[in-house]
């Protein structure tokens, strides 16, 4: 059974086990974020803070698991939701392409559909019940999640716009950084709708009406972030995964229609005529900070809530966090899609947790004929958002994708580097810190559907990692990827020593030849302890793939593959972007959640995953090192 409220959803939660409230008074400043980093890199439940300095409690931690994610969806699991998509599709394609004599057997499919469209409804709705007499966003318990934030950001707003030429909504998921009472940032990236729809609202010289929801049904937060083709708008889908439409009331003080049963409406404006205004920094989902920048202006003109409203909430930085599930639906629910409208090859698709959504995809396809991962590739970099994807990995049909082992076993025994990399440049997502030139870059296919029974690596005798050790830079080196069965060293550099990646790759790569090894990954020293799965996500974010590729030839068309995975400076690779820090935990904040947490109630203390990756800051702060200093807004439109 399904929950059409935050209310009722928690509900539900805490009956199957799912949530866990926190009854003492918690800080919303740093302190929720730990406790929450905490649980969910332990699988934990989530956490409803009721004492949080404000009337609202706080939920967080939601959509963080394959269960709750089905409960969400009022499913058993989420292949059923992929299972009726896939019939409404079917029908909508067929109500679209037939002839009208032929359409009438439908006629029951398509009243069917109708049920699911957006119900718009005079008068107030619940999320209406209270109006604040005079609107304040510092009476919301608004996070601030990392020490290196810009200030407390609200983190799962639905952002509902209209476009005004064509008076289609939308409905987005842009942070929004409050500066006081009633204004915030509004940070739409440059290839999303809502900044679309500013575009055109400057362009006619209006002030852009803008109203904001937070909570209700849960498949309303997961909708706003789903990557829709065109002719769907968030609502409808929303309605065809309830089978049932959104019930619709109109804003106080816009003409945007919104959900009804949302827990909290923020209405306002952006004024294009207005200057833009510095926003974040702010710990991203990357991992990483995304750096201050200039972004519109929202200024707010009413705040409503219902009687018994919740503040939801998200926190995003190092993975895995909350949104891998979110994710993860995302990937079983628009496979489909995908594959109907630009990939009939694609079979199945998965983000992995380290590639944080657009880093790194895995793909199965269809591989009939020669050229299919070429082209698979290259219709899915095509494709709405899988254009911000950096690395491609596809896998032939049998291929399971949730099996880590099968896909490391394919790519060990079938990928050679010398044949199966292909390289494209395209754009990126505004928040990739590796690529040279802003929201632009190189992209890399990895064609794994070849059968080539390549021999297996080896690790290097003790002697031969001595040696390496030896080299100028080389601090140390690691064969846990070997172990897995991948084969691909890992070798941690000091490059204030004066070493050259690329020359240090062409010493290395005869020494790993000798034991079958044909990739190596190149990464800081002070990363050495990482495991894996940090090395894969750490290297699918430093690097952009064709700038960093690196290539030592040998003899009968070998090759030993190498990637740059280092923090780029100005002075030791020409880079002039400025360099982000990992999103880490201040001590203070540690030593506050570690003195506190049997107050907590949450268990035993699991301790703070930013400890492992504090080795990685370069200072304090967001920035880890400067190139050029440019104009921050220079690289914007």
């Amino acid at each position: 059974m399904r929950s059409e409220s935050m209310s009722e959803f928690i509900r539900q939660l805490e009956a199957a086990g799912e949530l866990r409230r926190i009854s003492v008074p918690v800080s919303t400043h740093l302190e929720i974020t730990e406790i929450a980093d905490r649980m969910i890199k332990e699988n934990g439940p989530a956490l409803l803070f009721e004492q949080n300095g404000t009337n609202f409690p706080l939920l967080i931690n939601a959509f963080g698991s394959d269960r709750r994610m089905a409960m969400a969806f009022g499913v058993e699991d989420l292949v059923n939701v992929t299972t009726d998509l896939e019939h409404t599709m079917q029908v909508l394609e067929k109500a679209g392409s037939q002839g009208l004599i032929s359409k009438i057997p439908l006629i029951p499919e398509v009243l069917r559909l109708s049920r699911r469209l957006p119900k718009k409804h005079k008068g107030r709705g619940r999320c209406q019940e209270v109006v604040m007499p005079k609107p304040d966003l510092t009476r919301l318990p608004v996070l601030t999640c990392w020490p290196g934030d810009g200030g407390p950001f609200i983190t799962f707003p639905l952002v509902h716009t209209v476009d005004p030429e064509t008076g289609k909504p939308n409905t987005g998921m842009y942070r929004m950084q409050v500066y006081d009472a009633v204004t915030a940032g509004m940070h739409w990236h440059l290839h999303k709708d809502g900044a679309s729809h500013f575009r055109k609202y400057k362009a006619m010289g209006k002030r852009m009406p803008v109203t904001v929801t937070l909570g209700g049904d849960p498949i309303l937060t997961y909708a706003a972030t789903a990557p829709l083709p065109p002719f769907i708008d968030e609502m409808l889908m929303a309605g065809i995964i309830r089978k049932k439409g959104v019930k619709l009331v109109r804003s106080l003080t816009n003409d945007i229609w919104i959900p009804e049963g949302s827990d909290i409406v923020i209405e306002g404006y952006v004024d294009p005529e207005e200057a833009l205004r510095m926003e974040g920094p702010f710990g991203d989902h990357t991992g990483f900070y995304s750096l201050a920048d200039l972004y519109p202006v929202f200024h707010v003109t009413a705040i409503t809530h219902r009687r018994d409203a919740v503040y939801p909430t998200t926190i995003v930085g190092i993975p895995p966090q909350e949104d891998l599930w979110l994710g993860k639906a995302t990937g079983l629910i628009f496979r489909l899609p995908l594959r109907k409208a630009v990939a009939p090859e694609l079979v199945d698709m998965q983000m992995p947790a380290e590639g944080v959504f657009h880093n790194m995809v895995l793909a199965s396809v269809k591989a009939s004929f020669p050229g299919v991962p070429q082209k698979v590739a290259s219709a899915l970099w095509g494709a709405g958002q899988m254009m911000f994807n950096k690395v491609m990995v596809l896998f032939p049909e049998p291929v399971n994708l949730d099996d880590p082992q099968k896909v490391l076993a394919t790519i060990a025994s079938s990928v050679d580097p010398a044949r199966d990399l292909f390289f494209q440049k395209g754009p990126l997502d505004v928040l990739d810190h590796a690529s040279g030139s802003f929201a632009f870059g190189g992209k890399m296919g990895v064609d794994a559907t070849i059968a080539r029974a390549l021999p297996g690596a080896t690790l290097p005798e003790q002697t031969d990692l001595d040696a390496l050790l030896q080299l100028q830079g080389v601090v140390s080196v690691s064969g846990q990827a070997i172990r897995s069965g991948l084969p691909l060293m890992l070798i941690f550099v000091d490059k204030q020593t004066g070493t050259s990646v690329r020359e240090l790759h062409r010493i290395i790569s005869p020494r790993l030849l000798k034991n079958h090894i044909r990739f190596a990954a190149y990464m800081d020293a002070t990363a050495a302890t990482f495991s894996l799965s940090d090395c894969l996500w750490l290297m699918a974010g430093n690097i952009d793939p064709e700038r960093d590729f690196l290539r030592a030839d040998f003899d009968a068309g070998v090759v030993v593959a190498g990637f740059d995975g280092t923090r780029k400076t100005l002075e030791n690779d020409g880079f002039t972007r400025e360099w982000p820090n990992p999103v880490v935990m201040d001590a203070s904040t540690i030593e506050t959640v570690n003195r506190r947490w049997k107050e907590y109630r949450l268990g035993s203390d699991p301790g703070s995953p930013s400890l492992k990756y504090a080795s990685y800051m370069t200072g304090y702060g967001a920035v880890a090192g400067r190139g050029l200093v440019t104009d921050p807004g220079s690289e914007r439109e």
